[in-house]
């Protein structure tokens, strides 16, 4: 951040408190405004207190191309605000989910709680600036990360540094590894912003998900990118871990003040009173009779959706019971081709998400087959529909699914034990394990507590606990 790294020596914060940051009352610098005032009018729209924000652009707009690296920007939200955090990440898609739901449920949080605001900074096709009560986003032009659409880069360093002048965050989240870290390196050369790090992404366990079988390619790149967690790692105060067992492995390779903070889930919308309304929505989505099972995500190689549909032949053919898959990603024609693709149900991506909070409720079995998965927010929405989940024996589900004894684990990588794991739960009394599921969500994951535990990380780390 301002020359050295903000990163200290000292225990992991999962076993204590982050270190306080250097003082608050440093001088902020003032941001540029090489260009005229421009009417900037997007609006980040609030349709209730409650509701999911949709990013839509709405009256006011400009009839010339915004361009936030030369346009003066608009007056600060919440100047008074104790807590100000600026979350930047490039893990924020229109067709995305755990990181943009994530974020999206903070802003909902910090529209609700005056004393608090959040700015947000995420790629986009265009440059957009939106807003609601607390809550502002810029949305930054980026081009497509090549074959991982819609993620895009963020390359704005200009854009960026006014935007971090500006707005003068208390603290800043970095949510993602490529280029949104150096952005604010670079941002906060002459601040003294603190930042954190949510560790949404466990991409050394990505490039090598089962080490003991990888070639030494897939290793070597695998302790390569080790090498850059532990950099980045300590450019922050602070790393989060939204599971257990990431924090362990975090530590493990020497990242230093790890908190673990999970994610969490609507427990109003994903809920299984929607159960009485099965019928109706296997009708509207055409699904066939009989027992389900459901995938949510993107179609994406790190998810190990071929191993699941490999597997899933076996299930059928012994219980009956179909696959549906839900969601978007490079993988998706490939896999649709495969032979265990042409028994499948495919889904597209569901925007609106009391339409997919109906889909799981419809459904008997979550299935979660990505072993680099560091929480699996879908499968924790499928658990507070009532819905058991069969896991990989790696990964973020696998944890919750210990926990609450909400499903059973199968090897990773092996097809034919997902298969024999799968027709063992078909035989259990899966009402009752989804039950399991559903206290343990309500117990552990309700967005207002989990919120609540990451602005406390904010205070320890701002020193103002």
């Amino acid at each position: 951040m301002t020359g050295p790294p903000l990163g200290m020596t000292g225990p992991p914060a999962s076993a204590a408190a982050p270190p306080p940051p250097p003082a608050r009352s440093a001088a902020r610098t003032r941001a540029p405004t090489a260009g005229p005032s421009i009417l900037w009018g997007t609006a980040l729209t609030e349709r209730s207190a409650t509701a999911i924000l949709d990013l839509e652009p709405v009256s006011g707009v400009t009839s010339a191309p915004l361009d936030i690296s030369r346009i003066e920007l608009p007056p600060r939200l919440r100047s008074t605000a104790s807590v100000g955090v600026l979350d930047i990440t490039e893990f924020f898609g229109d067709t995305t989910g755990g990181v943009r739901t994530y974020l999206l449920e903070k802003a909902k949080y910090v529209q609700r709680r005056p004393e608090l605001r959040q700015v947000l900074v995420v790629p986009g096709a265009e440059d957009e600036i939106l807003e609601a009560s607390g809550v502002r986003c810029y949305r930054l032009h980026g081009p497509h990360i090549p074959t991982q659409k819609p993620y895009r880069f963020m390359l704005a360093t200009r854009s960026t540094t006014r935007i971090v002048a500006h707005e003068r965050p208390d603290l800043i989240e970095v949510g993602s590894a490529w280029c949104a870290p150096w952005l604010v390196h670079l941002a906060t050369r002459r601040l003294r912003v603190p930042a954190v790090w949510f560790y949404h992404s466990n991409f050394p366990r990505i490039i090598a998900p089962r080490p003991h079988s990888a070639g030494w390619p897939r290793l070597t790149a695998s302790a390569l990118a080790w090498r850059y967690v532990r950099r980045l790692g300590g450019l922050v105060q602070a790393t989060i871990a939204p599971t257990r067992a990431v924090a362990r492995e975090l530590e493990s390779a020497g990242v230093a003040n790890v908190v673990h903070v999970p994610l969490g889930v609507d427990l109003d919308r994903f809920t299984p009173t929607r159960r009485g309304r099965a019928e109706e929505t296997r009708r509207r989505f055409g699904l066939p009779e009989g027992p389900l099972a459901i995938y949510v995500g993107r179609m994406a190689a790190e998810k190990d959706i071929d191993l699941l549909l490999q597997g899933w032949l076996e299930v059928e053919r012994r219980t009956g019971a179909r696959l549906v898959l839900v969601g978007a990603g490079p993988q998706l024609r490939g896999l649709r081709r495969t032979k265990g693709g042409s028994r499948a149900t495919w889904l597209p991506y569901q925007r609106d998400r009391d339409l997919l909070a109906d889909l799981y409720a419809a459904m008997d079995l979550y299935v979660a087959p990505g072993s680099a998965e560091t929480f699996g927010l879908s499968a924790m929405e499928a658990m507070a529909s009532g819905l058991p989940v069969l896991s990989v024996d790696r990964g973020g589900v696998s944890e919750a699914v210990n926990l609450s004894g909400a499903g059973r684990l199968y090897t990773s990588g092996d097809p034919g034990h997902l298969a024999g794991r799968a027709i063992d739960l078909f035989d259990q009394d899966l009402p009752a394990l989804g039950r399991q599921g559903r206290r343990y969500a309500e117990e552990h994951h309700g967005w207002d507590a989990v919120l609540g535990r990451l602005f406390d990380v904010y205070r320890r780390v701002l020193g103002v606990a």
